[in-house]
């Protein structure tokens, strides 16, 4: 009986341990503040203690329901770089801070909240592409519409980057760029359900809250990039979620591209492998559909997977993509046990993924067209059939992958990406050395005088806080500028990766990427 009481006295105290300041703040700024911060896409911000104490019960139930943050890829099947999930350490605490009262703790404890890059990360590139300003129909129902816009390019590009800036963060839910090589197709901004151009399109990648920018590995002996036909056209396929109706947005496109004549490029492909357009769903029941490739025998030679994208419509439930090696080994891409059309991405793998020559791609998906699926746009339900609208239904997944290569299995992607990102960002203003940095890197701010009261913090690419290296230091007459030894605040060695600089400089804030190994 002493021994019961002592633990649950002491589950007690590990929950009235939990605080704001001390504990879920860095969890809220890590895995939340993306959406929700003023300007973002989320209906609310948390940004501060003020904000997330009256949430608590909603948290709670968004948590526990795994509803948030966004992330529907399980990650039991596959791994991925850049996840938004939730660990189980982080749910636990969230949780057990609310059962105990959601209290605020020492505000002085309290980490900085996020500064959060309302432009562009990777700056001006090749080819910047805009919408014209668009005026959401967003009323009663989500608007879904495709711009065409040509890119004018004379001859054939690789793209090495590509970045999608959103006109209005606060109204754009997601934004998918295709390239159409015939440069005919003239989009649809009228109906409001265009689900995306027509089939002879390429999807390049995407945008969603919290997203970065899509960039391909150029690195000695291993430089990726995907071709641009001369006189194609570049398609949004943009989202605006209801309730946004008469505010405007203008979205644009901005591409990076290899220099011409640029050699040793590996193409990368983006391509729905899989896909079912045979899909005849009833009312009223929940019905399963398969799809591969090929039909029949295997893939021709060995390919290398760099990501997979998953797409169904609003009567989505689940689906799956894998593939069937000769040795009946599976290779796992992705597995969305909860399908959500709001929340829709490439996913890209932390390490390539080799698919064996004869291999067999496979992909399953279930479909939900009754009254308990709420996203259903019918009621009552009526038969659904594949199709381009949103009110259609679609069993899509698209990869981006190339041929493979000896030892493409061993290529860490996530670092790669990173050392691109600061290549691409890469400028004069500041003087850090050396770049990138495997121990500690030097940090020297231009043009910082004497008398300058400066606050320096490191946060990754997602906005959360990682070092604070200085707050409202003067800097004095001597100043040979910061060090920063590769450690977080906790005193742990961050992975490698892109960092940015953010500097509060007398009021005026700037930031600047560095890369660690």
């Amino acid at each position: 009986m002493k021994k019961l009481a002592f633990l649950m006295l002491f589950a007690s105290s590990s929950v009235a341990a939990q605080t704001w300041s001390d504990n879920t703040a860095s969890i809220v700024y890590n895995k939340c503040a993306t959406c929700h911060h003023p300007g973002g896409i989320a209906p609310f911000s948390l940004m501060s203690y003020a904000e997330v104490s009256p949430m608590a019960t909603a948290i709670h139930d968004a948590i526990s329901m795994n509803e948030m943050p966004p992330w529907p890829p399980d990650e039991n099947y596959q791994q991925y770089s850049h996840s938004r999930a939730l660990s189980a350490a982080d749910k636990t605490t969230m949780l057990d801070w609310i059962a105990n009262g959601a209290p605020e703790g020492n505000p002085a404890n309290a980490p900085a909240p996020p500064v959060f890059n309302s432009g562009s990360i990777l700056g001006n590139g090749d080819l910047t592409l805009q919408i014209p300003l668009y005026q959401s129909k967003a009323n009663g129902q989500d608007d879904y519409v495709c711009f065409s816009l040509p890119t004018g390019l004379t001859q054939n590009r690789y793209v090495r980057a590509m970045e999608i800036v959103p006109g209005n963060r606060e109204i754009v839910h997601h934004a998918l760029i295709y390239i159409d090589p015939t440069g005919s197709y003239q989009g649809d901004t009228i109906g409001g359900n265009c689900g995306g151009p027509p089939q002879s399109s390429t999807m390049i990648g995407g945008y969603t809250p919290g997203a970065s920018p899509l960039i391909f590995p150029s690195a000695t002996g291993f430089k990726l990039g995907m071709s641009i036909p001369a006189n194609s056209n570049i398609v949004f396929a943009m989202h605006y979620p209801d309730g946004s109706f008469g505010q405007y947005d203008s979205t644009k496109v901005i591409l990076h591209f290899y220099p011409p004549g640029e050699t040793g490029i590996r193409e990368v492909y983006a391509a729905p492998v899989l896909q079912n357009w045979s899909l005849s769903i009833p009312p009223n029941q929940v019905t399963s559909f398969t799809a591969q490739y090929p039909n029949s025998g295997g893939v021709p030679i060995n390919y290398s997977v760099l990501s997979v994208f998953p797409h169904m419509h609003l009567l989505g439930n689940n689906i799956r993509a894998y593939a069937v090696t000769p040795a009946n080994d599976t290779v796992k891409f992705a597995d969305i046990p909860h399908w959500d059309f709001h929340w829709q991405d490439f996913y890209f793998f932390k390490y390539l993924q080799k698919v064996p020559v004869g291999s067999v791609m496979k992909g399953e998906a279930t479909y939900d067209n009754t009254v308990n699926n709420m996203h259903n746009p019918n009621n009552p339900p009526v038969w659904v059939f594949a199709g381009e609208s949103t009110t259609d239904e679609m069993f899509l997944v698209y990869f981006h992958f190339l041929q493979y290569q000896q030892g493409d299995e061993l290529i860490d992607l996530e670092s790669l990406i990173s050392l691109g990102m600061q290549e691409l960002t890469s400028d004069d203003d500041w003087k850090i050395h050396p770049v990138p940095f495997s121990e500690s890197v030097s940090i020297k701010p231009a043009d910082l005088k004497a008398g300058d009261v400066v606050s320096l913090a490191i946060y990754d690419y997602q906005g959360r806080l990682v070092r604070t290296l200085c707050s409202k230091q003067t800097i004095q007459s001597v100043f040979s500028g910061f060090e920063w030894d590769g450690l977080s605040d906790t005193g742990s060695e961050v992975k490698a990766g892109t960092y940015f600089i953010s500097m509060n400089c007398n009021g005026s804030l700037s930031s600047h990427p560095v890369l660690k190994r």
